[in-house]
């Protein structure tokens, strides 16, 4: 589809002006050999950046009405002649059809785009079998991890990092210049060898949140098993009483917030781990733990995982009273609440302000984890500065889990104390949902005690216990307008 992406930046009264074309003939020729949909999106790019574009074809003719008409449709080997920078935008498995280009092409950047069919990590990427065979060229890894609606759209749809490697130097700067002049970043990674990495990157599924979903899928797992034997199985054999009707509405919402705030409270442990071991080494500068490193890089999918599941335990308590078991055992509840009223006084004081202050605390523990989920995303954080995100993340943060675990506690209340609870001798299910927000909280509050955080602050600062500075005591001559003299102060190791 033809759009304003394949039209000249500059018009005149009757099509092209006689400046455009002026200008258009002082632009950087750039070739691009083959004609699929990367190609198109990527002449169009090329066209509004002000570059000339050049595209060579096995069968031009054909291919000609599929281009913008400032792009020249010809032969690869013309287009290869012209051009003076390439982009091989042609299958891996085809390069060798282009050996016949060799002669034309030495001497210049070649900007290999392609991707494999599968993870590669045993043999030679494709940028490096293309540097074989044609040695002559400078060979530039780059544009394989954008697709052609990114291309075509503009960077402000899409990522705008375009990762680059190669082992010239210079031509690695003249694609750099070429990918900000469209609007991309380009990130460079070093020499061709990087290549594999990068032909890598767009194989890969969701590489961040493998672990954040598998443990996600297992403590659902979890504690959907551990709620169907206390409140499915257990009434079932000790009683004979089927409530297997709970199994797909009830359990599923019990389930839910119990991973959500489990889930909620592995988004700040391993933050409070890195500062434990800071603490106890006495220094920033060692590095964490492989684990913990990847713990600590996946503290947003952790997060977002939470939000998810606390979103979907709202739906399904929204949904509660439309099922035909809700309303049977609200008519059953109004009738033993007609034949009580007669005889004593129903109202409970305790249980009306137990089920207001746990829904109070419910909603605002959603919506300060909305908050957190809506700041973790790009366009947002993009926006403010590292304190206003920091002092989301970190302090609302703590607010949402206080939140989550009062909301919880209201919830089990007294339950703990009650023997008839401990159905198969399994502790209700909130006990062990709060072991691990309770360790969190009282983790932050021992490093908000005054003296552990000011040692914390000194550390971060750069201070190491292993290394003290001494200010030896001055006289009165070595003392100039009241400022010591530097040579004084010795460092102790």
């Amino acid at each position: 589809m033809f759009d304003d992406m394949a039209r000249p930046l500059i018009r005149g009264e009757g099509g092209t002006s006689r400046h455009l074309e002026a200008s258009m003939s002082e632009a950087p020729v750039i070739g691009i050999l083959g004609t699929g949909d990367f190609s198109r999106s990527l002449a169009r790019r090329l066209l509004a950046s002000g570059y000339q574009v050049v595209v060579g074809s096995r069968n031009h003719k054909r291919s000609e009405a599929l281009f913008p008409e400032e792009a020249e449709v010809t032969s690869q080997m013309n287009a290869a002649s012209k051009a003076d920078m390439v982009f091989v935008a042609v299958f891996p498995e085809h390069h060798p059809t282009l050996v016949e280009l060799k002669p034309i092409l030495a001497g210049k950047i070649l900007v290999d785009v392609s991707n494999g069919l599968r993870i590669n990590h045993d043999r030679p990427s494709n940028a490096e079998q293309l540097a074989d065979l044609f040695p002559e060229s400078s060979v530039v890894k780059g544009f394989n991890t954008i697709s052609a609606w990114t291309l075509q759209t503009g960077p402000r749809d899409g990522s705008r990092q375009i990762f680059l490697c190669g082992n010239s130097s210079k031509a690695k700067s003249s694609v750099t210049q070429l990918c900000r002049r469209m609007g991309f970043i380009p990130v460079d990674m070093g020499p061709l060898s990087s290549s594999q990495e990068i032909e890598n990157l767009p194989l890969y599924l969701f590489p961040s949140w493998r672990i954040p979903v598998l443990c996600t899928l297992f403590l659902f797992i979890f504690f959907y098993v551990y709620n169907f034997l206390r409140d499915v199985l257990q009434p079932y054999i000790t009683t004979g009483k089927s409530v297997f009707y709970k199994m797909p509405i009830e359990i599923v919402n019990v389930t839910l917030p119990s991973v959500a705030l489990v889930m909620l409270a592995l988004v700040y442990l391993p933050g409070l781990c890195g500062a434990f071991l800071q603490l106890w080494w006495g220094t920033k500068y060692n590095r964490f733990p492989s684990w913990l490193d990847r713990w600590l890089t996946r503290r947003k999918q952790f997060g977002l995982c939470s939000f998810l599941c606390a979103a979907l335990h709202t739906i399904y308590s929204l949904c509660l009273p439309m099922r035909k078991s809700a309303r049977f055992k609200q008519l059953l509840a109004f009738k033993r609440m007609e034949a009580a009223a007669a005889e004593e006084d129903i109202w409970i004081d305790e249980a009306v302000w137990r089920m207001e202050l746990y829904l109070s605390a419910g909603i605002m523990a959603l919506g300060l984890l909305s908050l957190l989920a809506v700041t973790s995303l790009p366009s947002v954080a993009a926006n403010v500065n590292w304190r206003e995100f920091s002092f989301i993340q970190s302090t609302v943060g703590y607010c949402a889990l206080s939140m989550a675990t009062i909301h919880t506690l209201l919830f089990g209340w007294d339950n703990a104390f009650h023997l008839s609870q401990y159905r198969f001798n399994l502790p209700p299910t909130f006990m062990l949902v709060l072991i691990l927000p309770i360790v969190a909280l009282l983790g932050h509050l021992a490093l908000c005690v005054p003296c552990v955080a000011w040692r914390l602050a000194r550390i971060r600062r750069g201070w190491e216990k292993s290394r003290h500075i001494r200010f030896s005591s001055l006289d009165d001559d070595d003392c100039r307008n009241g400022l010591e003299d530097v040579t004084n102060v010795s460092g102790l190791h």
